[in-house]
């Protein structure tokens, strides 16, 4: 056998001993000797997580269902809720993307702390949250009693007063993930592009945005999803006006009230859009290497 056959039969056989190494190991996670202990709490929380949700579709008035949805008053509350979140989640993403390069890339001191405030609304009751706002953005506020006498804008209880309550919300979520895929991106690219010539923002914006990009899609879904859900800071900075405050959360606590059914339809329009939401970061978050 020649120099480069021998070499090649050796090559195959060294992969085939590899894959029978690879078949004989055994796979991480298997469900095999599962200690008791560990299997029955385990099943009980999941259990716990899902029996709510199968509450909702054993419990929903489906043959009412259509009637339910199509009546002007949920229409008008889904809409405002659309509108809202897109319009906060797009505020996050003028804001957000920015702040988190800041916290990835600048180094300055007091960058912990500002990173512990940037995520603090993710702790903070919502209505904490909403409250902070009436005492910033309200008429008599830090700064919202400047923005009334000097221009005439009133935030609360107005459209723009819920797209800031969502968009305070939600922006950590969009903060933290493009945060992570920043720290992930390989920095020399960018700074190759500035010793070629480019500024600083143009390499952020030709270079290192189009990298982030999985990030910043992750983010957004996140953001937009946490948005259309608020409902404490929402109600408190706010209120609850239909047409022009009523969001879906908010409509489906009012209809709890009077009308448990038109709750329970709600309920699922806004079960619906969480599972698309999973569906949608599925290929990210759902799978494993």
């Amino acid at each position: 056998m020649t120099g480069p056959d021998k070499a090649g039969a050796v090559t195959l056989e060294s992969g085939r001993r590899q894959r029978r190494r690879r078949r004989r190991r055994p796979r991480t996670g298997s469900a095999r000797g599962v200690p008791l202990p560990l299997l029955l709490p385990a099943l009980a929380g999941l259990a716990f997580l899902l029996l709510p949700l199968l509450a909702l579709l054993v419990r929903a008035p489906w043959r009412s269902l259509p009637e339910q949805l199509t009546s002007a008053q949920v229409w008008e509350a889904l809409r405002l809720s659309l509108v809202c979140a897109t319009a906060a989640t797009a505020l996050s993403l003028v804001i957000g993307v920015p702040l988190a390069w800041l916290l990835a890339r600048a180094d300055f001191p007091g960058r912990g702390l500002v990173r512990a405030l940037v995520t603090l609304p993710l702790v903070l009751p919502p209505v904490v949250g909403g409250v902070a706002l009436l005492l910033a953005l309200g008429r008599n506020g830090v700064v919202g009693q400047w923005l009334d006498s000097w221009f005439g804008i009133t935030l609360p209880f107005t459209t723009a007063g819920v797209i800031l309550a969502e968009t305070f919300v939600a922006m950590p979520f969009l903060v933290i993930s493009v945060e992570g895929t920043l720290r992930a991106a390989d920095p020399r690219y960018e700074e190759a592009a500035t010793t070629l010539g480019a500024s600083r923002f143009t390499a952020f914006r030709r270079v290192t945005l189009p990298l982030i990009m999985p990030g910043i899609a992750a983010g957004s879904v996140l953001a937009w999803a946490r948005a259309l859900g608020e409902f404490g800071a929402t109600i408190t900075f706010a209120g609850n006006f239909p047409g022009r405050t009523q969001t879906m959360p908010l409509a489906v606590y009012l209809a709890l009230q009077n009308d448990p059914a038109a709750a329970i339809a709600l309920s699922l329009v806004l079960l619906a859009v969480s599972i698309a939401v999973l569906a949608g970061l599925r290929d990210r978050w759902m799978t494993t290497s």
